[in-house]
C-alpha cells in the first residue's frame, strides 16, 4: 500500500506509526531481466495515481545517516526504523574492550589499548519523571537517578556484572545544569535582539525577531526540511543535551590529557528525535577542537553525544542483562563503587551541585512548563528588570498555544510579547505567519503574504509582534516525548488496575501525563517547598544564579582554550529534498560514496 505524507497535512502523533518508504540505494547497474516477481519500490507523487501492477515490498532497513540525508519525510524520528543508537549499541561498546578507569590521582588505566574508552552518561529530568511515575510508591527523581546509577555502574547488580569486561559508567550527570546555562544564554540572546529591535549578530549569524526555541530537534528538523525561511529566527544556543556533551568531552579530554574519541557519552532522553540531534555534524569536536593537529574543516569530527537512548530503552537495556530495573536500590551507590571526584573541581561543582552550590534549582514549577522553562525564565528576567510591571497571560485556541505580555507599570502598554506553541498543528500556524510577504505583480502594488496579516485573537496574532516563541514538537511538552513510558505500556496498565487487553483512550493518556507532570514538578522537593514558586531575589531568577552560570562558563572557556561562542552556540542549514527530482548516475555515485565514507 502506497502512502504519502504532506508537510501541510502533518498531524500530531507521538508513537511510531509511519513506515519509511525510502528504498535501499545501490550503485547503478544494468536492469535485471523481467521476472514474474517484482521487487520495485513505488513512490507516489502529488497528483499521480498508484499503479495497479505495483506490489508492496518489505520495509527498507536504513541507518541513522540515511535518515538524515534523505530529507524525504518531515515527520519526527519516531516514524523511522533507526538501526543505530540503541540499547544494543550500548552493550556492544561496553563489551568491546576494557574501559578506561580513572584513578584518584587523575591517571587512567588501559591507555595503551586504543579501543578502551571512558564511559559517561547524561540524563534528562523528563526521563526521571517518567520512570518515577511508572514506579509509583512516591519514588522521587533523585531515587530514580540512584537506580539508573546502579544499573550503569554497580559491578554487582548492574550491567557490569554480566559484561565481558565488567565495564561500567564512570560519571552520570543530570542535564539540569546545562539547561540552566542554556536558559541564561538564551535570555541574553533574546534581550539583545529586543534591544536592537530586530536582530543582532551572534557568532556571525543574524538572528531575527522573534527568536524561536531550537532545543527541540523534531521542530528543527521540520524547519530545515520544509520551511527554511524560519531558520534565521532560530536561537543559536545549544540544547541542554548538546551543551552537556560539549562540556563533558572538552573538560575530560583537557584534564585527563586524552583525545575526545576516548570518551564515550551516552545520553538518556525522552524523545527519539534527540538521536537525530546527536548525529548533526555541527555538534562535533570539528567545531571546537581547533587545537587538534588533525583538525580540519573537512573533518566530520567526533560527536559530542555518541549515543542516545530513550526512557523505554533504559528498561530494554536492563532486560537485556536479565536485570529487573524496578528492583534496583533507590539509595546511592556505595562509596567503594563510586569513581574519584570529577577531575576539574569548579566544573565538578557545577555538574554535581550540593546544597551550597549557588542557585541550585532541581525543582521546576508548573508555570515554567515541562520543556525546560525557556520562556518562563525570559519572562522573569524581564519582570526583574522592570519593577512594578505585570504579566498578562492569554490562552489561545487550545492549551498548547499561550501568549504572554509584560505590561509597563506606567502606561499599561506591552513592553515585551512572547508565546508558546506546542504540537505540529500549532507549529504549522506559526510558520505560516512567518512566511515572507510576496511582492505584488501589479505596478506600485504592496507586498502580500502571511507575515503581513494582522490577527485579533490569541493564537492568530501576527507572529512578528512577538520577541520570543517557545516551540516544541510534542503536544504537552517534553514529558510527553515519543520515547517516554506511555499509558498503554504493561507496567502502566498494571499500576492503573487495567487489564493487558485494555486499550486506553485519550482520557487515560491525559490522566497518565498528569501523573508524569506531577513527578516532574516535584523533583527533589521538601515538604516546606511544596507548591511554593521560587522568587526572584538575591540575584536569582527562578532560582537560577546568572552570575554563577556566567562565571562557570568563563572557567570552562579558559580551560578548553576555546572561545565561548564555539562551545555554546550552533548553526542550522536548509536541507533540500531530492524527492521527485531526477538524479544522474554520477550524482548517485557521489552521494553513496559520501555515505560509505561516514559523512552525510
Amino acid at each position: 500500500m502506497s502512502a504519502i505524507l504532506s508537510a501541510d497535512d502533518l498531524n500530531d502523533f507521538i508513537s511510531p506509526g509511519v513506515a519509511c518508504i525510502k528504498p535501499i540505494e545501490t550503485l547503478p547497474s544494468a536492469p535485471p531481466p523481467p521476472t514474474s516477481e517484482s521487487f520495485e519500490f513505488e513512490v507516489i507523487l502529488d497528483g499521480q495515481q498508484p499503479s495497479s501492477a505495483s506490489q508492496s515490498a518489505g520495509p527498507a532497513q536504513i541507518s541513522l545517516t540515511d535518515c538524515l540525508a534523505c530529507s524525504g519525510c518531515v515527520t519526527s524520528a519516531e516514524a523511522v526504523l533507526v538501526s543505530l543508537q540503541s540499547h544494543n549499541e550500548v552493550l556492544s561498546l561496553l563489551d568491546s574492550a576494557p574501559s578506561l578507569v580513572l584513578r584518584p590521582d587523575n591517571t587512567l588505566t588501559n591507555l595503551d589499548n586504543p579501543s578502551s574508552k571512558l564511559f559517561v552518561c547524561s540524563i534528562s529530568p523528563q526521563v526521571l519523571a517518567s520512570l518515577s511515575a511508572a514506579i509509583g510508591k512516591n519514588t522521587t527523581q533523585p531515587q530514580v537517578m540512584n537506580m539508573i546509577t546502579h544499573l550503569l555502574s554497580n559491578p554487582e547488580l548492574g550491567l557490569p556484572s554480566g559484561g565481558k569486561h565488567n565495564n561500567g559508567f564512570a560519571y552520570l550527570v543530570s542535564t539540569n545544569r546545562a539547561r540552566e546555562a542554556s536558559l541564561v544564554l538564551g535570555s541574553d540572546e533574546v534581550l539583545l535582539s529586543k534591544a536592537n529591535n530586530n536582530n543582532y549578530n551572534n557568532n556571525n549569524n543574524d538572528i531575527k525577531k522573534p527568536v524561536l526555541t531550537s532545543s527541540c530537534p523534531g521542530w528543527v528538523c521540520y524547519a530545515e526540511k520544509t520551511h527554511p525561511y524560519v531558520l534565521p529566527y532560530l536561537s543559536k544556543v545549544k540544547s541542554p543535551q548538546a551543551l552537556t556533551g560539549t562540556l563533558l568531552k572538552t573538560t575530560l579530554s583537557k584534564t585527563l590529557g586524552i583525545s575526545p574519541d576516548r570518551i564515550w557519552h551516552l545520553s538518556i532522553m525522552p524523545c527519539f528525535d534527540k538521536k537525530l540531534e546527536a548525529s548533526r555534524e555541527e555538534l562535533t569536536d570539528a567545531i571546537w577542537n581547533t587545537n587538534n593537529p588533525q583538525h580540519s574543516t573537512s573533518n566530520k569530527g567526533i560527536r559530542d553525544v555518541d549515543c542516545v537512548i530513550t526512557t523505554k530503552e533504559i528498561l530494554m537495556l536492563a532486560e537485556s542483562r536479565n536485570i529487573n530495573f524496578f528492583s534496583l536500590p533507590t539509595t546511592p551507590l556505595q562509596s567503594s563503587h563510586q569513581p574519584p571526584p570529577f577531575p576539574h573541581k569548579a566544573i565538578g561543582n557545577f555538574l554535581f551541585p550540593t546544597s551550597d552550590t549557588p542557585g541550585k534549582n532541581e525543582q521546576q514549577q508548573p508555570p515554567a512548563g515541562t520543556s525546560g522553562g525557556n520562556l518562563h525564565y525570559i519572562l522573569h528576567t524581564l519582570l526583574s528588570q522592570h519593577p512594578g510591571s505585570r504579566l498578562l497571560t492569554t490562552r489561545g485556541r487550545n492549551a498548547d498555544v499561550v501568549e504572554y505580555s509584560i505590561l509597563s507599570p506606567f502606561s499599561g502598554e506591552p513592553i515585551f510579547k512572547a508565546a508558546r506553541y506546542y504540537g505540529f498543528r500549532n507549529i504549522q500556524n506559526l510558520v505560516r505567519k512567518l512566511k515572507p510577504a510576496k511582492p505584488s505583480r501589479m505596478p506600485g502594488g504592496k507586498p502580500f503574504g502571511s507575515a503581513r496579516r494582522p490577527g485579533k485573537t490569541a493564537g492568530s496574532g501576527n507572529a512578528l509582534d512577538f520577541s520570543y516563541v517557545e516551540v516544541m514538537a510534542c503536544p504537552g511538552g517534553c514529558t510527553n516525548g515519543g520515547g517516554q513510558i506511555k499509558v498503554d505500556d504493561p507496567i502502566v496498565l498494571e499500576r492503573m488496575g487495567l487489564g493487558a487487553e485494555t486499550k486506553p483512550g485519550p482520557q487515560e493518556q491525559k490522566a497518565w501525563l498528569e501523573v508524569v507532570d506531577e513527578a516532574y514538578f516535584s523533583a527533589g522537593e521538601t515538604p516546606s517547598s511544596q507548591g511554593v514558586e521560587k522568587t526572584d531575589a538575591g540575584g536569582l531568577i527562578t532560582g537560577i544564579s546568572p552570575g554563577y552560570i556566567r562565571d562557570t562558563l568563563k572557567i570552562w572557556s579558559d580551560l578548553a582554550s576555546v572561545p565561548l561562542d564555539k562551545l555554546v552556540y550552533t548553526t542550522f542549514r536548509e536541507v533540500v529534498s531530492d524527492v521527485g527530482k531526477a538524479q544522474t548516475d554520477t550524482e548517485r555515485v557521489v552521494q553513496l560514496a559520501g555515505k560509505i565514507g561516514g559523512g552525510w
